[in-house]
């Protein structure tokens, strides 16, 4: 991860029956529109294993950037729908530390 950069934690609650197809639209949402904003790093979408939870981790190269790409309509209409398929709970962080296995 970069030294400046951002990471959205974004969880989603939802139903179980429901997990697969957010799954398939925060995809659908990344690879079409959000991972070609200036700024973009990576993200990763995670699935809890009772089905009640989908998690995205995003990392963009700054604030403004991740902010520019927010007020560009093109995703809108997948946060719409996939705030009527779950409930939603934003949050950016900045990296305080990591760790890696000993040796590496």
């Amino acid at each position: 991860m970069s030294n400046n950069s951002v990471i959205l934690i974004n969880a989603f609650t939802v139903q179980p029956e429901n997990q697969a197809g957010l799954i398939e639209l925060l995809a659908q949402a990344t690879n079409g529109t959000v991972r070609h904003a200036p700024g973009f790093i990576s993200a990763r979408l995670h699935r809890s294993l009772d089905g009640t939870k989908v998690t995205m981790v995003a990392e963009w190269r700054s604030k403004e950037d991740y902010e520019a790409m927010r007020k560009d309509p093109q995703p809108l209409p997948y946060l719409q729908q996939a705030m009527a398929m779950a409930t939603f709970e934003p949050g950016m962080y900045e990296l305080a530390d990591a760790f890696s296995p000993i040796g590496q």
